[in-house]
């Protein structure tokens, strides 16, 4: 989950009827949908397991207390920006806080006050944050004490997760996800798998074993480093990960220098694929390719461009977020005769 602080917080609708004066405008929360710089706060939230709660509340009212400010989106000013809070289905427990100003004394006061409080969390992390938006790829990440990442563990393997790695939110139900994704491509223990978009390698090791050979193909760095370590980790010796933005690295040449994929598993962002790989997957004509969404939409657009070539076989959605109109879908493809 991902919290971010607010010193203009969204008003209800009764507070605004009231006529009182708001003292306290200070917010840890979600953004309003549609409003980048309106922030809900929130007390409880029902979507992470505890004590992501006693954290985010414990944070937010020692902040108040000793006058850190909180961020100004609007006015680009103030000291607490976001926080990101991992926890693992083992357990682990990491904290990645934003600061938009640099100010090391505040900033130990808080981070100190949070290990002498959660001597649970396993990762303690910060950031210096000055730009215009939230987003950390492109930022220095600190470690301030634990490690520097968690362990997320599915049917006995261990996958180290960083804080800039991609990990899907809802460890239980990236199982099921896993599972159908495994089921769709028809392993036997023959065939090269490229797995698209591989983030640290979460699927290419959970498929390892049924598969001949697996390439995985990554645009973060990070993730790919991780990939690597937890294939080490966990004994698995027949993947391969390479670095690299797709539309540039996913070519001819690429396959070419490796192996002929029998079956491309694809898991995009929500962009969809690049219009440069869709075309690619056309050329390669693998016999099955299995596509992992969380954006139907950019699913369906792709999946019309590859029906020159590919027949959907079965479609499987998964309810990754509850209570939320998102899911995950994998549909099957099978190259037409």
């Amino acid at each position: 989950m991902e919290f971010s602080f607010s010193s203009s917080r969204w008003l209800t609708l009764e507070e605004i009827n009231s006529k009182k004066e708001i003292d306290n405008k200070n917010a840890l929360g979600f953004h309003i949908a549609g409003m980048w710089d309106k922030i809900l706060d929130i007390n409880e939230c029902h979507l992470q397991e505890d004590p992501s709660n006693l954290i985010r509340n414990s944070i937010k009212a020692f902040a108040i207390k000793n006058k850190l400010s909180f961020f100004n989106p609007r006015e680009q000013n103030g000291l607490l920006r976001t926080m990101m809070l991992r926890i693992s289905s083992t357990g682990e427990i990491m904290l990645v806080i934003q600061f938009f100003e640099d100010d090391t004394t505040k900033r130990e006061l808080l981070l100190n006050h949070i290990v002498e409080n959660f001597p649970e969390i396993t990762s303690l992390q910060y950031i210096i944050n000055q730009k215009a938006n939230d987003t950390i790829y492109d930022q220095d990440i600190v470690l301030f004490h634990g490690r520097d990442h968690i362990f997320e563990e599915m049917e006995g393997l261990r996958f180290k997760i960083n804080a800039k790695s991609f990990y899907q939110t809802n460890s239980e139900q990236a199982h099921e996800l896993y599972k159908i994704t495994r089921d769709f491509a028809g392993l036997t223990g023959k065939e090269v798998v490229f797995d698209l978009y591989t983030g640290t390698g979460t699927i290419a090791q959970f498929i390892a074993k049924k598969a001949k050979m697996v390439i995985g193909i990554e645009s973060v760095p990070e993730a790919i480093a991780d990939a690597n370590k937890n294939a080490a980790l966990n004994n698995i010796d027949n993947v391969k990960f390479y670095v690299g933005d797709m539309a540039k690295i996913f070519t001819e040449n690429f396959i070419n220098d490796h192996a002929h994929p029998d079956v491309i598993i694809t898991d995009p962002p929500r962009d969809g694929m690049h219009k440069k790989v869709v075309e690619q997957l056309l050329q390669i004509e693998a016999g099955k390719i299995v596509y992992v969404s969380c954006n139907s939409a950019t699913q369906a657009r792709d999946l019309a461009i590859l029906n020159e070539k590919y027949k959907i076989i079965k479609t499987q959605a998964v309810d990754m977020f509850p209570q939320t109109h998102h899911v995950e879908n994998v549909v099957l493809l099978e190259l037409k005769k």
